[in-house]
């Protein structure tokens, strides 16, 4: 018999827990307390409600389902045919385009026919207008464009501006044959009469006309007007009807239901419109599990993952399906689902924007009539590259950059679908093919919404706690009055500051962390000294220390306690995010102040050991325990001899790794020991720069001030 192991209860769990986790195995997963897991469940539910919503009062039948009894009209009837109906609207849209004449487009391709004109002339006074001509010439033409006058020359541009003109009133047509234009031309210079009666200024009239509005058009499309004229059209053929007579059979039960056999049993109200609870369950379930995955994706992505984060995308959410329900059919995919994934992307993470956007694109309440899947497809394909481009982006100004090339990628890619539509057979759009003007008006509107996109990641910073790469670059502008402050108040810590913050950028580069972060960090890990700042030794000048005067260690690392207590007090008044401000606390970890232990142990050898060390938490991310060691080996590599070996730098750092590791400091960061020795070997490349040799310069001697 074959026995199957068992699965514990506590395997299930550990298995669950190291899914969350992305980072690493021993990443700590920030925990939700009750009220908080309420509240999210509380808006999953209205998520999944509005989801299902149309499905909770659904007809019983369905166009090919298999009726379930016999059906015989009642009485007479005419029943509208709405499948005919939908048919015969899609064949009159595309006859229903009433395209007007441009003013624009006319004076661009008046001035076009100026700039012949002139360029004929030049060339004519030349003498070479057989060969670089802007038309071919024969010879009659040539001979009578070097004999004509100048009063025949103003003439016979007149003629040619009067038949453009009526050209150009009538409409020109880009796709428009040059044989067919020649022709038109032709005729418009026939019904001018000219003074120079010669056969050659008319044809070279019809050939520079030619010349100037072949492959253009002065027409657009007018949406208004093509939308009466649908209308017109549509009321002139009528509405398509079913004519029913007393006791036809409409539909027989087991065979499958026709749509005008469904029209004609709506109308006599055969067709029930009940609570359909199983249906509108199922909906609901997999509306509600499709935003638990979401916040599950979104907790490994992101282990730290704050509860007003996941907030914030169960509220775009809830307004997304709440769009969808209100315009229905007129709903603009690009509209609903490309700004909230770049919002999303900016604070959270591209891998959150992404899930965001496939639980947004799934989860469409009905699939209503006039949205096809063409829109939805390009949608979220233009969300996705919006996200994968919004995780690189650096600064604002390059989001605004993305913010008008989005759009115009957008409108290029539906145009091109839109020309492949008929070569494929794929009805991208539904029933109706949008207008290039409606496709131009959607790419604008998502602009504009982009724009207000950008307006508002600020505001959600503060509010949301979102840290966004250019909030980072610009917490670590040195400008700052924070670090300002730190730089003149304490300038032996700034200048610490910088040091760590080039050993911790380098470790962070060589495992793959946050160099962002940790530059951003760093900078604010020891802003808690500006409390005191003479009580740390790279602060003192010549003088006494403040410590010996104190002459207690217990009191000593009281003040050392302090610098991480009060710098949790600057973070929170300064308003630094989360992520910053938790460098302060665990750089230091829970490690000994091995100072002033020392010092309290020749006094009394049984003195509690944790009353001198810090309260931690110890680092629980990469990026904070590559600082912890940066801080610890900073002093250690300031204090190597000139002639030291990179061997024995990568054993001194090696050392006070392995001593951080063995105190328990590393054990929740997630460092793997392979990760540990890439920051090891950064560490030293960096103090290998610092301490690079210099050709001695020679120094002048000094010489006394002469009058």
């Amino acid at each position: 018999m074959v026995r199957f192991p068992r699965v514990s209860s506590l395997n299930l769990s550990l298995l669950w827990q190291s899914w969350l986790r992305h980072e690493g195995p021993s990443r700590r997963l920030l925990r939700w307390t009750r009220m908080q897991s309420v509240a999210l469940l509380l808006i999953c539910i209205s998520v999944a409600v509005l989801s299902s919503l149309p499905w909770l009062l659904k007809p019983e039948l369905q166009p090919g389902s298999l009726a379930p009894f016999d059906a015989v009209a009642p009485k007479d009837a005419l029943v509208q045919d709405s499948t005919a109906l939908e048919q015969r609207r899609s064949k009159l849209f595309a006859r229903s385009v009433v395209q007007v004449i441009d003013p624009e487009q006319t004076s661009q391709l008046q001035r076009r026919l100026e700039d012949q004109l002139r360029q004929l002339q030049r060339v004519t006074d030349s003498g070479n207008a057989a060969r670089i001509g802007p038309v071919n010439l024969t010879p009659l033409e040539q001979r009578w464009l070097e004999e004509r006058s100048t009063k025949d020359h103003l003439a016979w541009d007149t003629a040619v501006r009067r038949a453009a003109g009526r050209m150009l009133s009538q409409g020109v047509v880009s796709s428009l044959a040059p044989d067919q234009l020649r022709v038109a031309a032709s005729l418009q210079m026939k019904g001018i009469k000219l003074e120079a009666n010669n056969p050659a200024a008319f044809s070279l009239a019809s050939k520079v006309l030619t010349s100037t509005f072949e492959g253009s058009s002065n027409l657009r499309t007018d949406p208004i007007l093509s939308k009466q004229l649908f209308e017109e059209q549509l009321t002139k053929q009528g509405v398509p009807t079913i004519e029913v007579r007393q006791g036809d059979l409409i539909t027989r039960k087991g065979e499958a239901i026709s749509p005008q056999a469904y029209d004609v049993l709506d109308f006599f109200g055969k067709v029930k419109r009940e609570p359909q609870p199983v249906i509108w369950l199922t909906r609901f379930i997999e509306a509600l599990a499709a935003c638990g995955v979401m916040l599950l994706v979104m907790r490994r992505e992101r282990p730290g993952l704050e509860v007003r984060h996941a907030l914030l995308a169960l509220g775009l959410l809830l307004l997304v399906q709440a769009a969808k329900l209100w315009f229905k059919g007129t709903v603009i995919p690009l509209a609903v689902l490309v700004p909230p994934t770049l919002i999303l992307t900016e604070g959270l993470g591209a891998g959150c924007g992404l899930v965001w956007m496939a639980v947004a694109s799934l989860l469409w309440p009905e699939p209503v009539n006039g949205l096809g899947d063409g829109r939805l497809i390009m949608a979220a394909a233009v969300a996705a590259a919006g996200a994968l481009l919004a995780g690189r982006q650096r600064s604002r100004g390059q989001l605004l950059q993305m913010a008008v090339m989005l759009p115009l990628a957008a409108l290029l890619g539906q145009c091109l679908l839109l020309q492949l539509q008929p070569y494929t057979g794929w009805r991208a759009w539904g029933s109706v093919n949008p207008s290039l003007d409606e496709l131009a008006s959607e790419a604008l509107l998502l602009g504009i919404l982009l724009m207000a996109a950008l307006l508002l990641i600020p505001i959600l910073e503060g509010s949301f706690g979102l840290l966004t790469r250019a909030r980072l670059l610009e917490l670590a502008d040195q400008e700052r009055p924070l670090l300002r402050r730190l730089s003149c108040e304490a300038p032996g810590t700034f200048e610490h500051t910088l040091m760590i913050c080039g050993l911790a950028e380098e470790g962070a580069r060589a495992i793959g962390a946050d160099v962002d972060l940790i530059k951003t960090g760093s900078l604010y890990h020891d802003v808690g000294k500006l409390h005191a700042p003479s009580w740390f030794i790279e602060n003192q000048k010549s003088g006494p220390n403040p410590h010996d005067q104190l002459d207690d260690p217990i009191a000593s690392a009281a003040v050392l306690q302090a610098h991480v207590d009060e710098g949790l007090k600057l973070a929170r008044r300064h308003r630094l995010p989360r992520p910053i401000a938790d460098f302060i606390p665990e750089h230091q970890g829970t490690l000994k102040m091995g100072y002033f232990l020392h010092k309290a142990k020749e006094r009394n050898p049984d003195v509690d050991e944790s009353r001198f060390r810090y309260h931690g938490p110890a680092p629980r991310s990469r990026e904070t325990a590559v600082l912890m060691l940066a801080d610890g080996c900073e002093a250690a590599l300031r204090s190597l001899p000139p002639d030291t070996s990179d061997a024995e730098a990568i054993d001194t750092v090696r050392r006070i790794v392995e001593a951080r590791q063995r105190d328990g400091q590393l054990r929740k960061s997630g460092l793997s020991r392979a990760e540990m020795e890439l920051v090891v070997e950064a560490f030293v490349r960096v103090w290998r720069r610092m301490r690079h040799r210099r050709i001695p310069y020679p120094i002048p001697a000094r010489r006394p001030f002469s009058n």
